[in-house]
């Protein structure tokens, strides 16, 4: 019997939900939308949650329950009433240029949410693995642009894109230029000094791995071990806030 209370899969999907709620109901979203709404959908995701941590199914009959399709269901509502597929373009043209930095950690805190609910699924499929690892996206990106942190000196700001779609990233990793192939941890977005992160580099020992294998916006192929260990503590943590 599979203990499901512990499965890290579901636990950070309904951290990232307490999350979005914190995020959406602070206010950080500008223009013409279905707040109440959207709120609703988020918060009616809770009872799904609840049935699911004391279901103990095994990881197969987990995915294909009633509650997991209930959650994508009630994601799509949400990407709905944030006003479509193209929200987050929409909230960023309608933000002020003082308050974009706001709405960017916003929409980047948003999108995570998303993604850990709409590949859910996905990830239970792996099986009974009882790692935080298995409870984010880990990516193939291709480094698009890199410019150097305006109030850091040991940061660089990259943009990468995942194949559908392009992210930012920020690293300490002074080496990176464009055209690097990277391994991205989906993890909790993260703001530096203003600038929010929407994921981390793999790597270890002296600095990121940029000859990565794998089409962009799929799984790595061939990843070291070392390299998740990071990844692995910031998943914990986040978990324990």
């Amino acid at each position: 019997m599979w203990d499901t209370t512990k499965d890290y899969r579901l636990l950070i999907a309904q951290k990232a939900n307490d999350l979005f709620n914190k995020t959406v109901g602070g206010g950080s979203f500008r223009g013409r939308w279905n707040k109440k709404m959207a709120l609703e959908s988020a918060n009616s995701m809770n009872s799904d949650f609840h049935s699911l941590l004391y279901s103990y199914l095994e990881p197969e009959d987990l995915a294909n329950s009633e509650e997991i399709a209930n959650l994508e269901k009630k994601a799509n509502l949400v990407i709905r009433y944030l006003g479509g597929e193209d929200w987050a373009h929409q909230f960023i043209n309608q933000t002020p240029k003082e308050d974009k930095e706001k709405a960017e950690e916003a929409i980047a805190k948003t999108r995570f949410f998303l993604d850990t609910i709409l590949h859910l699924k996905r990830r239970i499929l792996f099986g009974p693995i009882a790692d935080p690892i298995v409870a984010i996206d880990i990516n193939v990106g291709e480094i698009m642009s890199v410019t150097k942190h305006r109030q850091s000196d040991t940061l660089m700001i990259t943009n990468v894109n995942l194949g559908k779609r392009a992210i930012k990233v920020i690293t300490n990793d002074l080496t990176v230029k464009d055209g690097n192939v990277v391994a991205i941890s989906m993890l909790p977005p993260q703001t530096f000094m203003g600038i929010a992160s929407e994921g981390m580099f793999l790597g270890y020992g002296e600095g990121i791995l940029k000859d990565v294998d794998g089409e962009l916006g799929s799984m790595p192929k061939g990843i070291p071990l070392e390299a998740l260990n990071e990844s692995r503590n910031l998943i914990e943590n986040f978990l324990s806030k």
